[in-house]
């Protein structure tokens, strides 16, 4: 049988079903359930019947799953596929930050762990990051992590003084400015869309910056022919299944032109979803604790997003 085959018997006999995030390789989205972001990722998990959610993306997404539905088990077929973004704020640290600012509300941004999001009032991404802030009085002093481009980027378009942990995605903070000006000089119709989580200086030059499901939207509804990308390069496959008459130019990683690519990510292959599958391996466990305290900022944050009709 192919391995195809061999996962789709295995997800038929044991109620199982797969989420993908738009980061993982082609194979692994076309043959997942649900494709999407990291919010539109947590509705899913929260609305799953699914005995068994396994979790095509990186361990804090897991860990957010497990959160949104205990009674299922959320299999992670790499456990070693991390964040450097969310290992770039260790619980203990923020805790020793949080002192510095006692009254302050605190906006983490979903790509940290659960044990952070214990000490959170509500959690954000970036599909619905304005939403969150702006839903507390433009008085309200308040501390955003892990990602400073990301709250960098809210303050400027909102207004706020956010108090920024010092935290950025390695994938999205190494694109350059220059080889953007460079892509842009070289195609100069083409608009530059990117991702928050960029470096100011690349978010200044972009013509649409928003949420990888965001920059799927405007891809889709753009008349132009080619668009510019700044953000991981699985994008693309999404983005080219939807527009296939456009040239989609990503934003290379380096000089020697690689693609942008999260090595995190890429941990996940075929063949470990098949076998964490038919071995029900790599299960994601969390203190009940964890859970409860977790679970308060991460349904604020679904609860706001339904208010806003943000999917």
């Amino acid at each position: 049988m192919k391995l195809v085959d061999k996962i789709n018997q295995l997800r038929k006999e044991k109620n199982a079903i797969i989420l993908a995030h738009f980061y993982q390789t082609s194979d692994i989205q076309d043959i997942a359930d649900f494709v999407g972001d990291s919010l539109a990722l947590a509705q899913k998990a929260k609305e799953s019947n699914a005995a068994i959610i396994v979790f095509a993306g990186v361990h804090f997404m897991a860990e957010t799953a497990k959160a949104l539905n205990p009674n299922s088990k959320v299999l992670l077929p790499d456990l070693e596929a991390g964040c450097s973004l969310a290992e770039s704020a260790p619980a203990d640290k923020f805790k020793e930050f949080m002192k510095n600012y006692p009254d302050h509300k605190v906006i983490s941004y979903i790509n940290c762990t659960a044990e952070l999001k214990t000490m959170t009032d509500v959690v954000c991404t970036s599909s619905n990051a304005v939403q969150i802030v702006n839903s507390f009085p433009k008085d309200q002093k308040i501390v955003f992590g892990p990602d400073k481009n990301l709250g960098s980027y809210i303050n400027k378009i909102s207004g706020r003084d956010m108090v920024l942990w010092n935290g950025t995605c390695e994938v999205h903070d190494i694109l350059e400015a220059e080889k953007v000006v460079e892509l842009k000089i070289a195609n100069p119709d083409a608009p530059l869309v990117a991702h928050p989580e960029c470096a100011p200086q690349v978010l200044e030059l972009a013509d649409y910056v928003g949420s990888t499901s965001g920059i799927l939207t405007y891809a889709q509804n753009s008349d132009a022919k080619k668009i510019i990308v700044a953000t991981e390069s699985g994008i693309l496959h999404q983005m080219q299944k939807n527009s296939p008459d456009k040239q989609f130019i990503i934003v290379p990683s380096d000089e020697t032109c690689s693609c942008n690519d999260c090595p995190y990510m890429k941990m996940i292959t075929m063949e470990k979803i098949y076998h964490c599958l038919l071995n029900e391996s790599n299960e994601i466990l969390l203190d009940e604790e964890i859970i409860k305290q977790s679970l308060l900022p991460i349904n604020r944050m679904l609860e706001i997003s339904k208010k806003h009709k943000i999917i």
